[in-house]
């Protein structure tokens, strides 16, 4: 039995931050699939025996359950030793940047592509307002990357892994990603560190 169980599924990129950073810090963890799209996550069962708030990412370690992926980054840290803040400073600026892409970066990109891309609503006035937002917080954190390699300091950390929850999904939003140089950059040197994985080769899918 693996040290870390992650219940999830290759569509979401909350739970590809979880599975990339296990993957990234060489932790002995394992995949249980979560049905979403047939309505696993809805189901009272679930709900009771899994996660009361009806979502992945859910990470099962050492008896704990935990939820909500910006906190699971955060336990993972200090619990590897990896990718976490070596100072207050420097823990304060990343849960700057966890909160942002929660609230933002992620927030607004992944509505937008669930609505348009898996959903396949067509254009629509929420679509379109959706994709002005996600373009707007991907243009502030293209012009933080603009001077430095991560998003705090020199080095990978999980606040790196935050905001690449959904940056490498392969569906097309409607938005030039490419335009963004300073983010597609940050993507490569995020594609270098051994052991990545883009979300559909980490994660099953139904």
């Amino acid at each position: 039995m693996s040290e870390f169980t992650l219940h999830c599924f290759a569509e979401s990129g909350n739970a590809y931050k979880v599975a990339l950073m296990l993957e990234l810090s060489g932790q002995d963890w394992e995949a249980v699939f979560v049905d979403f799209f047939n309505g696993q996550t809805r189901r009272q069962d679930w709900r009771d025996e899994v996660n009361e708030q009806g979502e992945v990412p859910v990470l099962e370690h050492a008896g704990l359950r935990l939820t909500q992926s910006a906190l699971i980054l955060d336990y993972l840290a200090a619990q590897t030793g990896h990718f976490g803040g070596q100072d207050e400073e420097e823990k304060r600026e990343i849960w700057r940047w966890m909160l942002f892409d929660n609230h933002k970066f992620t927030s607004y990109y992944a509505s937008l592509r669930f609505i348009y891309c898996l959903k396949q609503s067509g254009e629509t006035p929420v679509t379109g307002f959706l994709r002005d937002r996600a373009v707007a917080a991907y243009a502030i954190v293209d012009a933080h990357l603009a001077d430095r390699t991560f998003m705090v300091g020199e080095r990978l950390t999980i606040a790196d892994l935050s905001l690449a929850g959904y940056v490498f999904m392969p569906e097309d939003t409607g938005i030039d990603l490419a335009s963004f140089r300073h983010i597609e950059a940050w993507k490569a040197r995020i594609r270098e560190m051994p052991g990545w994985k883009p979300p559909y080769e980490l994660m099953p899918r139904g």
